[in-house]
């Protein structure tokens, strides 16, 4: 395993992006962000969907994948179903254009299932034909965002490491505080330059928010010495709960309602204001897949 993972990350190395179209060097580098979260049911992958409408509504060129092997359900808010997913792009059955389905607004998106522990176990030739596949699209792209199921699997620790950025969903319960602080936590002590922004959902108002974020925020400054940026909060709108019921989403069915203008605002920030990065590391999809390929030593 390990002499394959090093000739992987030889390939990974050596490996030039270009452009499919003019056969020169790529110049776009998608950013590639994880939204994570400590526990299930904080409504994560609503706020990945919902963020990346509004990214691509500011004239931004997004690519969501469902990076949720247990629970994958962004197919479902979106009311569409996946007949292919990357499990038929890395076994060579679909070209990257095949397995793309477009939702609401024509946003591009990719079901992950079972295909995406199977990168764990790739031939060369897999990997060779699945990079060269996702070099292609991302060409065109601004960000590409996995949403990441909930906890600390091993799956998900890669994603999030592997990444240039992590979103942090949190609500303003507890129960959620603790488990993205420990989420945190973890990752941090498995690769200190991860940097994190934070999302509190579901919040009553502003106040509950900052509140919520505040106790994450300090803790993470007191015991792990990082910095981690809010970037907004979402109120608790019954507006969300109606569009889930219609597999709608909420930017999209209830654009002026409360949680849209959140979102709005979220978006604004984080394209607005700069952002933690990864220090002196390569970024996109490239950078993505050797930081990969290394946790598989």
């Amino acid at each position: 395993m390990n002499d394959q993972a090093h000739s992987l990350r030889q390939l990974v190395s050596s490996h030039q992006p270009s452009d499919h179209v003019t056969g020169t060097t790529a110049t776009r580098t998608a950013k590639i962000i994880t939204v994570s979260s400590g526990k299930g049911g904080v409504g994560k992958s609503n706020f990945t969907l919902n963020f990346a409408l509004t990214l691509q509504s500011m004239g931004k060129k997004v690519l969501v994948f469902d990076a949720d092997i247990g629970m994958a359900n962004i197919d479902v808010l979106m009311g569409i179903r996946s007949n292919y997913s990357l499990y038929h792009l890395i076994k060579r059955e679909k070209r990257i254009e095949d397995v793309i389905l477009h939702g609401p607004e024509g946003l591009p998106y990719i079901a992950g299932g079972s295909g995406l522990a199977d990168m764990l176990s790739l031939s060369e030739e897999e990997m060779n034909y699945f990079i060269s596949e996702i070099e292609r699209i991302s060409a065109e792209m601004d960000y590409i965002l996995f949403d990441t199921g909930a906890g600390l699997s091993k799956e998900n620790m890669r994603f999030i490491t592997s990444a240039d950025h992590c979103l942090i969903v949190t609500t303003p319960e507890p129960t959620s505080i603790t488990d993205a602080y420990a989420l945190i936590k973890v990752v941090h002590s498995t690769d200190p330059s991860v940097p994190f922004s934070l999302v509190v959902n579901r919040a009553d108002d502003e106040t509950e928010a900052n509140e919520a974020a505040s106790k994450i925020i300090l803790t993470a400054q007191r015991f792990l010495n990082i910095d981690i940026q809010l970037l907004g909060s979402i109120a608790d709108d019954t507006h969300v709960v109606q569009a889930v019921k219609r597999q709608i989403p909420f930017t999209s069915a209830y654009p002026r309602c409360n949680a849209a203008s959140d979102i709005r605002r979220i978006t604004l920030r984080y394209v607005t204001v700069p952002t933690a990065t990864l220090p002196e590391a390569p970024r996109g999809i490239k950078g993505f897949m050797q930081r990969w390929l290394k946790r598989t030593k």
